[in-house]
């Protein structure tokens, strides 16, 4: 499939002769540093080669129509410019039109309706950010149909938002600011805190990351992923009757083991001490990065897994199956999960020459341990959101 066939897809399903503009958004994988970025930490995260397009004409009236060819009927969502509350029924397309209230309440001059159609090759509900892929795209969308100038970090901003207050998932920044800000080859280290950022170049000599879905569906906005942001802000409240802290990222794991007795609910002091220990693996793994050490970037990815499924418990049958075979396999210099866990998936640093034997041997384990395959990808690290010429390959 490439970018002519998307265009016909458009003008059929719209009626319609003219030739859209087309935009795309990452998805993301999070290297390291899980669940420490609404905790005030720092994370990892590098935008991939797939995610979501966005192919778009202005209209001359108010109407907003919304097609996705990820779904499967012709079917189109209507909605106005004078109205763009959230509508359960709109369903997925409840993150554009999100996108677009939250930049016209910023004043920017959005002035008449759009035809829009989608297409993302995310896998769905996999945890490699098809949402705020979602948001970020129309985000550029936005920007190129009506010559906005929209700072980037404020768009990205923009995005959260939306997921917080208008979807209603109490998520952190790192989705939209890997997505948004990603560079080819690069991923970020990004302070959660301030937004202070830089690229890291990532040169994994004769290895490539692996992308394992699970195949089992998560559900964010239904998930224990708000439980366990509530049980991360309880334990700085505690922690903060002593210290003069804004946030968990700010304390070295010395600084935690001291003061961890403030905490008065073992779970919650469980929650933290992950977030804390995270953050710091973080760090060391951008330095050993940077010495060209891949081998302990990849034992400090196990190390975060385990932190994972023990201190945060987000794990799970299904990804612990997965890394816990991927580290006994040859050519593997680490594993873990990615994203907010509950399913989704797991990246593996695997040798290129042992790939297939990496595929087969940890897909025969998992599906006699689970009953399904799942489903690998080899992830390129590209750009992040944009506006696409003819050179937008599928």
């Amino acid at each position: 499939m490439d970018l002519n066939y998307l265009f016909e897809r458009f003008q059929s399903v719209f009626s319609t002769k003219e030739t859209p503009r087309t935009f795309f958004a990452p998805g993301r994988i999070n290297l390291i540093g899980e669940h420490t970025d609404y905790n005030g930490g720092h994370v990892f995260p590098a935008s991939i080669s797939f995610g979501t397009y966005a192919l778009a004409t202005k209209r001359d009236d108010k109407r907003i129509r919304f097609h996705s060819m990820n779904f499967p009927s012709d079917e189109i969502i209507e909605s106005d410019l004078s109205n763009l509350d959230f509508k359960k029924s709109d369903d997925w397309a409840n993150y554009p039109k999100g996108m677009i209230q939250y930049l016209k309440n910023e004043g920017h001059s959005i002035t008449s309706g759009a035809d829009i159609l989608f297409f993302g090759n995310i896998p769905n509900a996999a945890g490699l950010s098809s949402s705020a892929s979602l948001e970020m795209v129309t985000g550029v969308m936005l920007e190129g149909l009506f010559h906005l100038e929209i700072d980037r970090i404020r768009m990205i901003l923009i995005g959260q938002q939306v997921e917080n207050h208008y979807i209603g998932v109490n998520s952190g920044i790192m989705d939209q600011f890997a997505i948004g800000k990603g560079k080819k080859d690069h991923a970020i280290l990004l302070d959660c805190q301030s937004l202070n950022y830089h690229y890291a170049p990532i040169d994994l000599a004769n290895h490539v990351i692996i992308i394992i879905n699970t195949n089992k569906r998560r559900e964010l906005a239904g998930s224990k992923y708000n439980e366990r942001r509530s049980e991360c802000e309880r334990a700085l409240l505690d922690l903060q009757s002593e210290l003069d802290i804004l946030s968990l990222g700010e304390l070295s794991k010395e600084k935690f083991d001291n003061y961890k007795h403030l905490i008065k609910n073992d779970t919650d002091k469980k929650r933290a001490k992950h977030a804390v220990y995270e953050n710091e693996r973080t760090l060391e793994a951008l330095a050993r990065l940077k010495e060209g050490n891949i081998k302990k970037f990849g034992e400090l990815m196990n190390r975060s897994h385990l932190s994972l499924q023990h201190d945060y418990q987000v794990t799970g049958l299904e990804l612990d199956t997965i890394v816990e075979t991927a580290w006994k396999q040859e050519g593997v210099l680490g594993a873990r999960m990615t994203g907010a866990g509950f399913g989704g998936c797991a990246i593996a640093i695997v040798d290129k020459d042992q790939v297939n034997n990496f595929k087969q041997n940890v897909n025969t384990v998992y599906r006699d341990k689970i009953g399904y395959d799942a489903t690998f990808y080899i992830a390129s690290i590209g750009d992040g959101a944009k506006e696409l010429t003819n050179e937008g390959v599928l």
